[in-house]
């Protein structure tokens, strides 16, 4: 790093406060709207994910010509693992009937879930249990 010689001129300390200020109102201003879409994409992501539960046992059931589940997932049992779910005969995940069907991509999810005797799906919801 070399020496300023006489005569050469850098910042004033007006221009770099001037600059810190600039800064300072931009940071006000974005980070409050920043802030505000923090949470929403988990909430989203659960929604999609209880929409794609939804869809895979509405499948599920008229592929397999089912009306009512006999013994759906409870409120008191709700799980996450879809190789049980909705009922032990009938899993989205890995079903073992005549041929191996699929009905959602993986075999576990993040939240958990239960079902009526009708195939509509209900998200347990955390801090409400």
């Amino acid at each position: 790093m070399r020496l300023p010689k006489r005569g050469e001129k850098g910042f004033t300390l007006i221009e770099l406060l001037i600059v810190i200020a600039i800064l300072g109102v931009l940071a006000a201003v974005v980070l409050p709207n920043v802030g505000k879409f923090i949470g929403s994409g988990e909430k989203e992501a659960a929604e999609t994910e209880l929409a794609n539960i939804q869809s895979a046992v509405s499948s599920m059931m008229i592929h397999n010509s089912i009306k009512f589940l006999p013994d759906p997932v409870e409120y008191g049992e709700a799980t996450s693992d879809m190789s049980l779910f909705p009922d032990p005969n009938h899993a989205l995940f890995a079903y073992g009937g005549n041929a191996t069907i699929n009905y959602i991509q993986t075999g576990n999810t993040t939240g958990t879930y239960y079902v009526d005797a009708q195939g509509t799906v209900s998200q347990k919801t955390t801090g409400h249990e």
